[in-house]
């Protein structure tokens, strides 16, 4: 069983002082020890994960959707578990001050609970990545050659306030072979603490590797300082939270990292967008749950939209609170109000119902706006011009491009990965979310008969 009594205040802190993560009595923390104890406690997490990895490597299809199905099972058998350990954060979180998109992150239902059931079932029914070729040929000289996908190893994950995420790394990992050291961050500790426990129950029930699943938030800061410095010993770091969190990783990390971006999402609403269509898709990626990364932040009206009036009505409708330029705040309906917006509002992730508003002339002024404030997670366009579509799948350098649908589409699930681990907005091996194949790496295999070079 793990032990996951978390004693961090949030988990953008990961750079506090080491002798912080002891503050406070041993009955309020739970926990302390000196900086020297918290690195020989991680490494020797590490140093599990590692054996278990190798284990997880020789485990065959079968075996390890094995385990994912038992997972799937017994979190679903353990709900009432779950959501009392997730009624105990939430509660503290309200009591902290936690912002509505942190509470809404933070919460689970027994609607979500089902959908991280459903998202394991659907992993099980992947292909396995590992052991799939990547490419090969024959060399004239007689060698064979191919390049196979292989499980990346000791995965380490930094993320706060969001119990799903335990399960997707959890299961993603098992299924392409990896083992994975989760901080979850204090927001979340009982919830964490429970689901890591089912995790490790199933994983031992199916005869998988229990290690192949740990936290380390008994260590709390100090203890993702570790993570963050534990070169030779975790393969990858993937930091998935605020921007503050995001960086504070990139910048201090010694092991190689995989940066998941915040979600500055524009649509680009074109003077041809049908006015049904632009309603339905405004609507849904920006109130469908606006505290994720995949929600519109920025709207670009073309000055001719025909749709431009109705999308606005309808969002204010909803309750949503337009951040508008001059010109948009001229043009708005009749009851639809609007606050000035100012430099700010072209930048922010709000993460709640508020949308900034910026009316182009064409697009290229569309195309100029995006590239000054994109974060390059995903932008979409609302149009019924092929040329402007083909031309804005072009010249858009994000993760994720959209014609007419919502952004929220922008997910493992929904893009049929099963769960995602992130969404990376860099130019590496993985960009956009991070399913199974994102979490192994390749490796050449060369079979001869003799051969020497010459």
């Amino acid at each position: 069983m793990s032990t996951v009594n978390a004693h961090s205040d949030t988990v953008e802190d990961v750079t506090a002082e080491s002798e912080q993560a002891g503050s406070g009595t041993p009955e309020e923390s739970g926990f302390r020890t000196a900086a020297e104890d918290v690195e020989a406690g991680v490494h020797a997490a590490a140093d599990r994960a590692r054996i278990a990895a190798r284990r997880l490597a020789r485990a065959n299809r079968a075996w390890k959707d094995l385990g994912l199905q038992e997972i799937s099972r017994n979190i679903v058998a353990k709900r009432d578990l779950v959501l009392a350990a997730n009624a105990k954060d939430v509660a503290a979180g309200k009591e902290k001050g936690t912002s509505e998109a942190l509470l809404d992150r933070l919460t689970l239902t027994p609607e979500r609970i089902d959908g991280l059931a459903a998202a394991l079932q659907m992993l099980a029914g992947l292909p396995d990545p590992v052991g799939s070729v990547a490419r090969g040929q024959t060399l004239p000289n007689g060698l064979r050659l191919r390049q196979v996908h292989v499980p990346m190893g000791v995965v380490a994950a930094i993320y706060e306030a969001r119990p799903n995420v335990t399960v997707d790394i959890a299961g993603l990992a098992l299924k392409s072979g990896n083992a994975v050291l989760l901080r979850g961050g204090s927001a979340a500790e009982n919830t964490n603490a429970v689901l890591v426990d089912i995790i490790r129950d199933s994983l031992d029930a199916v005869g998988l590797p229990a290690d192949a699943v740990q936290s380390v938030d008994a260590y709390g800061r100090a203890g993702a300082n570790v993570l963050m410095k534990a070169r030779g010993k975790v393969d990858v770091l993937i930091p998935r939270g605020g921007r503050d969190l995001i960086q504070t990783v990139v910048a201090n990390a010694a092991v190689p990292v995989i940066e998941t971006g915040e979600g500055n999402v524009h649509i680009y609403l074109d003077h041809s967008a049908p006015v049904e269509m632009a309603v339905d898709i405004l609507l849904n990626a920006k109130t469908q749950r606006p505290s994720v990364c995949n929600t519109v932040e920025t709207l670009l009206v073309h000055r001719d939209a025909a749709a431009a009036g109705d999308v606005l009505a309808a969002l204010a409708a909803a309750g949503v609170r337009l951040h508008a330029d001059e010109r948009v705040r001229a043009m708005l309906p009749t009851g639809v109000d609007a606050q000035p917006a100012v430099d700010d509002d072209w930048g922010r992730e709000y993460m709640d119902l508020d949308l900034a508003v910026a009316m182009v002339d064409d697009m290229d002024e569309a195309l100029a706006h995006i590239r000054r404030w994109t974060t390059g997670h995903t932008e979409a366009i609302i149009t019924n011009d092929l040329a402007n579509a083909e031309r804005f799948i072009a010249e858009i350098d994000s993760a994720a491009v959209i014609v007419n649908a919502s952004t929220r589409f922008t997910d493992g699930g929904e893009l049929g990965l099963g769960a995602e681990v992130g969404i990376s907005t860099q130019k590496m091996h993985a960009r956009g979310p991070m399913g199974l194949r994102e979490l192994t790496t390749t490796k050449w295999i060369v079979q001869g008969d003799g051969q020497i070079r010459i």
